[in-house]
C-alpha cells in the first residue's frame, strides 16, 4: 500500500481494511467512474472518501473521487494524510449545495451526504436547515438527472419516522410529527427530500435511493463535536461525570462509521431505484441513561452520570421516543456483522488519542 496510509491514523487505516474487505460489494462497478460525495469534510462523507481511495489502491481501480467541500482548507486539514493523491484519484470541488454548480461538473454516482447536524440549529436556524436540506437535494438530484447518474444516494435520518405506536420500525412505516414544533424543521426537511427522491426516480428514471441512518460514529470523529456519543466519549477521556441534560429515556440503535459506510455503498452500487434503507445495528438499541452508565464503566477513573434538565434545553433536544430500525431490507443486499456498542466506543476512545 501507498506510504501515505502511514501518516493516517493507525484505528482509522484498520476501518479501511475492514471496508474494502467486504466481498459482496461490487467494488468493480466503480472502475473508471467519478464518484462525487457532498459533505465530504463531514464524519461520514470523509470516511466515505477515504474507503473509496483505500479500494481504488487495493483492489487497483481507476476512480475519481470528489470531494464536495465549502472549505478547500478545511479539506486539506481533513484529507492531510491524503494530500498526495489530489489531482490524481481525489479532486476537491469547492461549491455550496445550495448554489448554481459548474457547467462541466460530472458524476457517474453521487452521495449525498451534506446536512445540518447539530440540534442547536434546528430550533434557532429551522428556515436554513429546512432550506438547505431542500435545495441542497433538488441541486444534486437535477445534477443527477442530467448527467445519467449510474447511482444515487441520500443519506437520511432514522428521525422521519416521528411517534409510532410500536418501536420496531420498518421502511414502511410513517409515525406523527408535529411540522409545528420547531425542532421538528430537521425531520420534516428529511421527510420532503426522501419525497424528492422518490419523484425524480419515477418522473425521470434517476437511480435514487435513500438510506435512513440511525446515530453514528466512531474513529474521525471531530474533536468538537457536540452530539451525545462525542460528549459521553470526551468524559470518559477527562475522567468527569456524565452530565445528561433530559432523564435519558429515549431508547434508539447506533451504528458504527464504518459498517455505515459499507451500508451506504451496498445501497449505492445494489440498491433498487427509487428505494429506502434503514441502516443500524439492533443489537445495539440502548437508552441513553443506559448508554451513559456503558460509558462510565469503560472510564479508568471513577465518573457518575448525573442530570441537569433545565426547561430552556428541553426544547433542544427530540422528545423521548423508543425506535428500533429493521435491517430485514438492507440485509438482502448485504448483511453483514457489525461492530458492538462497547467496541464503537473504545475504538473512538482510541482514535481520540
Amino acid at each position: 500500500m501507498h506510504k501515505l496510509w502511514n501518516n493516517e491514523s493507525p484505528v482509522l487505516v484498520e476501518d479501511l481494511q475492514y471496508i474494502s474487505s467486504d466481498s459482496v460489494i461490487p467494488w468493480n462497478k466503480l472502475d473508471g467512474k467519478k464518484i462525487l460525495i457532498t459533505g465530504a469534510t463531514g464524519l461520514i462523507g470523509s470516511l466515505l472518501v477515504k474507503a473509496l481511495l483505500y479500494a481504488a489502491e487495493s483492489k487497483n481501480l481507476n476512480l475519481t473521487v470528489m470531494a464536495f467541500v465549502r472549505n478547500i482548507a478545511k479539506a486539506e486539514r481533513v484529507f492531510k494524510a491524503e494530500l498526495e493523491l489530489k489531482n490524481t484519484l481525489l479532486q476537491f470541488v469547492e461549491n455550496d449545495v445550495c448554489s448554481t454548480f459548474c457547467s462541466d461538473l460530472h458524476a457517474d454516482y453521487i452521495i449525498h451526504t451534506a446536512s445540518p447536524t447539530a440540534s442547536i440549529d434546528f430550533v434557532e436556524k429551522p428556515v436554513d436547515t429546512i432550506l438547505t436540506t431542500f435545495c441542497g437535494t433538488w441541486n444534486l438530484l437535477e445534477l443527477a438527472k442530467e448527467c445519467g447518474c449510474q447511482g444515487f444516494v441520500y443519506l437520511s435520518s432514522m428521525e422521519i419516522y416521528g411517534k409510532l405506536a410500536h418501536e420496531n420500525a420498518s421502511e414502511d412505516d410513517s409515525g406523527y410529527i408535529n411540522p409545528l414544533v420547531i425542532r421538528n424543521s430537521y425531520p420534516q426537511a428529511k421527510r420532503i427530500a426522501e419525497s424528492l427522491c422518490a419523484a425524480y426516480a419515477s418522473q425521470y428514471g434517476v437511480q435514487a435511493n435513500i438510506v435512513r441512518l440511525t446515530l453514528t460514529f466512531g474513529p474521525g470523529v471531530s474533536q468538537d463535536d457536540n452530539r451525545v456519543f462525542m460528549q459521553f466519549a470526551r468524559s470518559i477521556k477527562n475522567g468527569k461525570d456524565i452530565v445528561l441534560h433530559t432523564q435519558g429515556r429515549t431508547k434508539r440503535d447506533y451504528l458504527y462509521t464504518a459498517d455505515a459506510v459499507r451500508g451506504i455503498l451496498s445501497v449505492l452500487l445494489l440498491g433498487n431505484k427509487g428505494e429506502a434503507y434503514n441502516l443500524s445495528n439492533p443489537d445495539t438499541y440502548i437508552s441513553i441513561y443506559d448508554m451513559a452508565q456503558l460509558c462510565a464503566s469503560l472510564s479508568h477513573k471513577k465518573i457518575n452520570v448525573t442530570f441537569e434538565c433545565s426547561p430552556e434545553k428541553q426544547n433542544i433536544y427530540s422528545p423521548d421516543l423508543k425506535i428500533n430500525l429493521d435491517i430485514n431490507k438492507i440485509n438482502e443486499l448485504n448483511k453483514f456483522e457489525k461492530i458492538p456498542l462497547k467496541i464503537m466506543f473504545e475504538r473512538m476512545l482510541e482514535y481520540m488519542e
